[in-house]
């Protein structure tokens, strides 16, 4: 569980960063859970994007994505969702 000023840390260096996957009329499934979770290994920190086509609620999506992929969810801002997952083998962001 990530603590307040963890958090702002981890917004602070999300900002720059892109959206790197879409969620779109599908939805979640394992397929998706699956690469997002392989990317989030090599890099730890990423935005997903939440298309206007997708049928589901944002938060949902967001908890969906979490729980699948083991993440802790830093940010749900308008259709963007932050996850963040400590690697086992590059660790590369030292939390404060």
């Amino acid at each position: 569980m990530l603590t307040g000023k963890q958090k702002r840390f981890l917004r602070s260096k999300a900002h720059h960063l892109d959206p790197i996957f879409q969620v779109g009329k599908g939805g979640v499934n394992d397929n998706m859970i699956k690469t997002i979770a392989e990317a989030l290994e090599v890099r730890e920190l990423m935005k997903i994007s939440i298309l206007q086509n997708c049928e589901d609620d944002k938060d949902v999506v967001a908890e969906q994505l979490a729980k699948g992929c083991r993440a802790e969810l830093v940010q749900v801002i308008g259709k963007t969702v932050v996850l963040y997952k400590e690697s086992r083998e590059n660790k590369q962001i030292e939390l404060p």
